[in-house]
């Protein structure tokens, strides 16, 4: 067999399973029916922590309009809230006090920043 032959039977595999590997990899991370379970440990806060990535992750698939302003902003909100629903997690189940403040902080950014881009929205038409 030819190199050329075999290079073209490569390049034919490859593009007959990019698009059933492409597939599966959008469904890990888009509203699967086990995008929620946590990779590895089980414990409350793994679960916590695996829905609140779920969430974000559903929340930012977003269908985009071309207008990137618009677009940026109604991203950013779901993953702005994803870092407020994982720092309650760490408020919730975690023990360090500085991670604990770090989690505050978040919280009290993160959410200033959503109301500014919902405020954006309204004013943009979004």
């Amino acid at each position: 067999m030819s190199l050329k032959t075999i290079i073209a039977a490569l390049a034919l595999t490859v593009s007959l399973h990019a698009p059933v590997l492409a597939q599966d990899h959008s469904n890990m991370h888009h509203g699967s029916a086990d995008a929620a379970a946590p990779a590895g440990d089980t414990s409350p806060s793994s679960k916590a922590f695996a829905e609140a990535n779920a969430r974000m992750h559903k929340g930012m698939d977003i269908a985009f309009t071309g207008n990137a302003d618009a677009d940026f902003v109604r991203g950013m909100i779901a993953h702005h809230q994803g870092a407020i629903d994982m720092a309650k997690v760490e408020l919730e189940y975690g023990k360090d006090e500085q991670l604990r403040k770090l989690a505050e902080d978040i919280i009290k950014a993160q959410e200033g920043e959503i109301k500014m881009m919902k405020d954006w929205l309204a004013k943009n038409g979004g």
